[in-house]
């Protein structure tokens, strides 16, 4: 139907005739000449239509924006006064000699060069805007990224080999999606939330190095780099450590960049142990761009009467640290108690401050509620031990260890953005050396895997890992990429009895062990390799790449924050007769009536 694209009519055409076939992005009425920007997937060209061609004139008289027309016409060069450098075909234009309308279009529900489009308008017509250039420049950048993946690992002797869709429930750590059997009735299969243990079966099938581009389903509570179903690059391999696994994966990315952003990425990528990440950081994926740091305090505030920080301090569950702002004495009162509020989200019960207006001025120097509380020896310590200057605010967090954590940690990464601290350059890192263990947060004492439990513990014995589990380290490294989590693997238990001790330990029993894993355990028995392997997040990956702030940006057909899609109006009822023949009632959800 074409010979050329838009996109691609340069001076190397001129004096050739074309056909081109697109949608109308604008259309012009000049003097009685009209000029169309004829528009497709790489990119728009000005086609011309002169009134000495009456029949084809009067039919362009009537096109509008989105209209689908095909015409032929011949490459010109444009006069000296129009040519538009900002555009790839801007030195030339198409002089219309044929035109047909291959369809016509109603008014668009909204623009596609309008910038302030609610998302669930954006998402309910999402066919007309993934035409918006932006969005059609995601989608290449989508497909050069898996192009350029593929390429890579094919190159390095990986196989790309499916794994099933409907599957058994596996502890991922989010709710599965179920989906009910008709010939085994009672019964549901589970969408994966990761083909984690089918990739340990390719490993124990002789396979040794697997890749696949896999769909997720994760029905999980949702924000910006989540949606219930994603996008893995996923990848296991056999005989390989965890050094070796982190190298090939940091060649990749490394060479990804290269190829597609022209960026050269730090070779070789730091790493960073998860107990100095969190120490300093307080995130086991800290952004390297902002160089704020949390400082730990325990030592200066176990001796103050100040029990707000002393009790922490004195707790081996508990932490305190300071997170000093360069210039931030400054701050108005309002905006410390808005950044209050924050960290209130994640916890936190308050946010101490001291304004420090003049650091040679000691005590009289300070400006803040809780200065009267601190001894001047521990002031002191605290000025020196974070290098505070003239016209800077300490921030304090305080409690137990996970909650100052979380909130300091977020408060140092807003601060960060906030303030315009945050480097203009790719900050790249693996963290290593996890915690095998952390507290269930039951109160009980009970444990869960940091990552899940067929990673395997950095011990060669069960016995040593049933000594003291919450000392252990597993052998598990996450790649982080400007303080989002790329990808994350371990190496994995390939012994009977080590996966047996960790089950124990996790208090999962021989009979729901047998039910649940009981194909992955009676697989160990008949020869497994050493294997490990890591997944990473395709949608967050590309989401870094092409600056969008939402995974939903670079995925063609995604979901609300509410796990619905405005465009199909996915989920819906179904028949009656459908859930008959799966053997399901649907039981009615009693709504409260409101008191009279």
């Amino acid at each position: 139907m074409r010979s050329h694209y838009c996109g691609q009519v340069s001076e190397e055409l001129i004096d050739q005739e074309i056909t081109l076939c697109g949608w109308v992005n604008r259309r012009r009425d000049h003097g009685g000449v009209i000029f169309v920007d004829l528009r497709d997937r790489e990119g728009l060209v000005q086609v011309v239509f002169d009134p000495d061609r009456e029949e084809m004139f009067a039919l362009a008289e009537r096109i509008r924006n989105e209209y689908v027309l095909k015409v032929k016409g011949r490459v010109r060069a444009r006069d000296e006064a129009t040519i538009n450098e900002k555009l790839a075909t801007g030195r030339v234009e198409v002089l219309g000699l044929e035109l047909v309308v291959l369809n016509t279009a109603e008014t668009p529900p909204f623009q596609l060069d309008e910038d302030d489009v609610h998302d669930d308008l954006r998402l309910r017509y999402r066919y007309i805007d993934l035409r918006r250039d932006e969005m059609q420049g995601r989608m290449r950048l989508r497909h050069q990224v898996t192009t350029y993946l593929r390429h890579y690992l094919d190159g390095h002797g990986f196989w790309e080999i499916e794994t099933p869709m409907l599957t058994k429930a596996t502890p991922e750590g989010a709710r599965d999606y179920l989906v009910p059997s008709r010939t085994n009735k009672g019964k549901f299969f589970a969408l994966p939330q990761s083909p984690q243990l089918f990739k340990q079966l390719l490993m124990m099938s002789g396979m040794d190095r697997y890749y696949q581009i896999v769909r997720c389903f994760r029905d999980e509570d949702l924000r910006a780099d989540r949606q219930p179903e994603f996008t893995q690059l996923d990848i296991e391999t056999s005989f390989m450590g965890e050094d070796a696994v982190m190298q090939i994966n940091e060649d990749m990315i490394r060479g990804l960049f290269k190829e597609v952003l022209d960026v050269d990425l730090p070779k070789p990528f730091p790493h960073m142990s998860y107990a100095e990440a969190m120490s300093r950081f307080g995130s086991d994926k800290p952004d390297l761009r902002i160089a704020l740091e949390l400082v730990d305090l325990a030592e200066e505030m176990k001796a103050v009467e100040f029990k707000v920080f002393s009790g922490p301090a004195s707790d081996p569950r508990g932490r305190v640290v300071v997170l000093r702002l360069p210039g931030g004495a400054e701050l108005s009162r309002k905006e410390i108690d808005d950044y209050t509020d924050y960290v209130g989200r994640y916890g936190a019960k308050g946010l101490a401050w001291i304004k420090v207006n003049d650091v040679d001025a000691g005590r009289e120097g300070l400006q803040s509620p809780i200065v009267k509380f601190l001894p001047d020896d521990v002031l002191s310590a605290i000025i020196s031990k974070t290098a505070t200057e003239s016209g800077d605010i300490l921030f304090f967090g305080a409690g137990d260890a996970l909650t100052v954590n979380e909130s300091i940690g977020a408060l140092r990464v807003k601060l960060g953005h906030d303030r315009g601290l945050v480097a203009d350059d790719w900050r790249p890192l693996f963290v290593v050396d996890f915690p095998m263990f952390e507290d269930d947060g039951n109160g009980n004492g009970g444990l869960t895997p940091l990552h899940h439990p067929f990673t395997a513990p950095a011990v060669t014995s069960a016995e040593m890992l049933r000594t003291e589990p919450e000392a252990i380290l597993s052998r598990a490294y996450d790649m982080v990429l400007n303080g989002t989590e790329l990808g994350g693997g371990s190496v994995r238990i390939h012994d009977t009895e080590m996966q047996k001790a960790v089950f124990d330990l996790l208090g999962i029993s021989d009979e729901e062990a047998d039910d649940k894993f009981g194909f992955l355990l009676n697989a160990l028995k008949y020869g497994c390799p050493p294997h490990a392997g890591i997944a990473f997040g395709l949608d967050r990956l590309v989401m870094l790449m092409s600056g969008a702030s939402s995974i939903r940006d670079v995925m063609a057909f995604p979901k609300t924050q509410t796990a619905s899609c405005p465009l199909t109006s996915a989920p819906s009822a179904v028949s009656s007769a459908q859930l008959k023949e799966l053997n399901l009632r649907l039981r009615k959800i009693e709504v409260d009536k409101p008191a009279a």
